[in-house]
């Protein structure tokens, strides 16, 4: 987890119901904002301000699609499989198991050989 965001804020962010919801309908699928709005039940201006409070921390990426009349509009999926969260020393340690995809698993597998 990048040091400049601080455990508690992502525990708040996970923490959040309307967080939470937003994280599993996008975790079946990438879905615009106006979809999440209808099937989260909850006002366009709250799911842009939890998305962008999941964008602050890494926890979602937003993709640009194209609609068959050549409008564009954004999509949002889950970027993370898993978090974990420890308490060891009287600290808190907040582990985020982020998805990856191929291409970038292999530059990091490279990079990991060479550095041998």
């Amino acid at each position: 987890m990048a040091d400049d965001r601080s455990i508690e804020d992502v525990l708040d962010t996970i923490g959040d119901q309307h967080a939470r919801t937003v994280l599993a309908a996008i975790s079946r699928q990438p879905r615009s904002a106006k979809e999440l709005a209808e099937e989260c039940e909850l006002s366009l201006p709250t799911i842009y301000r939890r998305l962008e409070l999941l964008q602050d921390h890494d926890l979602i990426i937003e993709q640009t699609a194209v609609a068959e009349d050549g409008n564009h509009y954004n999509v949002y999926e889950c970027n993370f499989d898993s978090t974990v969260i420890q308490l060891e020393d009287d600290e808190y340690k907040v582990r985020i198991y982020r998805r990856e995809n191929l291409p970038d698993r292999f530059t990091q597998l490279w990079d990991d050989l060479g550095a041998e």
